[in-house]
């Protein structure tokens, strides 16, 4: 089974549904408030990859795979890291807000992040990344379906709510059901390799937030604001990873999604981890 055929209608789907969840002023919070939007941004952006690349180098992670690695750090937030907020007491709406200026700010930052990555390390694994091809694909796989949602949750705010209802109850199955027939299909190498690529994008997932509670402490931020920064510098969009990996206009190489595959897994362990002793100490209170 061609894994692609499966993940381009999952990713499709879930920036659609991203896009019935969105307003306009989403867009606009950065004017109101620009310390927990500057954080969440520095820490996904910026921070994100420069952590990952370290793991790598410390790691010693073999080419091909940290190129799965950096596909990760430069992908946007999660969409599920709305839900994740809301469970750990965050800031919902501040957690839409960067989930969707990553997703725009992204579709620019990743061709070219990912073109000083795939030079790097081109030597060893002949992979080339033709640059037009992903941002093209990342303009129609993710901004087309987000901004028909937003349009439609414009023009059409009911539709929108009962269609975003139906998906997001879908969403997640879809995606369980990817992992799944992708780890099937690539078994051999997820065990071989899950001693060393589980350690380093489990690292990555705990440095990450881990910076993204050191620069909410530095802005001086709440504490909705901080968890929710952790949440989103820690939780990126593993479907879209999996998507550029596996496209044929793109890398056309499912070697580098294994690490997406771990990655999506060992952050909802996380992160599920994460919620459940923020609950469990305030319990205590």
């Amino acid at each position: 089974m061609n894994t692609i055929c499966i993940v381009l209608p999952i990713l499709t789907v879930l920036m659609f549904d991203l896009g019935l969840t969105l307003k306009p002023q989403d867009f606009k919070l950065f004017m109101y408030r620009p310390m927990p939007i500057m954080a969440g941004l520095i820490g996904q952006i910026v921070m994100l990859p420069l952590i990952a690349w370290c793991i790598c180098n410390a790691f010693n992670i073999p080419s091909l795979f940290a190129i799965g690695i950096m596909l990760i750090a430069c992908s946007p937030g999660g969409s599920s890291s709305n839900v994740f907020s809301m469970l750990a007491g965050g800031d919902v709406a501040l957690s839409v807000s960067l989930t969707a200026l990553s997703s725009v700010i992204t579709l620019f930052t990743i061709p070219a992040l990912m073109g000083v990555v795939t030079q790097a390390v081109g030597n060893t694994t002949q992979v080339e990344l033709p640059v037009m091809n992903l941002l093209m694909q990342n303009i129609v796989l993710m901004a087309v379906p987000i901004v028909l949602g937003l349009l439609l949750a414009m023009v059409r705010p009911a539709t929108a709510e009962r269609l975003h209802g139906v998906l997001k109850r879908l969403a997640f199955p879809a995606l369980v059901v990817l992992v799944t027939i992708f780890f099937v299909q690539h078994r051999v190498t997820i065990v071989s390799s899950i001693a060393t690529l589980g350690g380093a994008v489990t690292m990555l997932i705990l440095a990450t937030m881990g910076c993204g509670a050191v620069l909410a402490w530095i802005m001086h931020l709440t504490e909705r604001e901080r968890r929710t920064i952790v949440i989103e510098v820690g939780m990126q969009n593993a479907a879209q990873a999996i998507t550029i990996a596996c496209s044929p206009f793109v890398f056309n190489n499912e070697t580098i999604a294994v690490p997406a595959i771990i990655y999506a897994l060992m952050m909802n362990v996380v992160l599920l981890g994460y919620v459940g002793v923020i609950r469990r100490e305030e319990g205590r209170v």
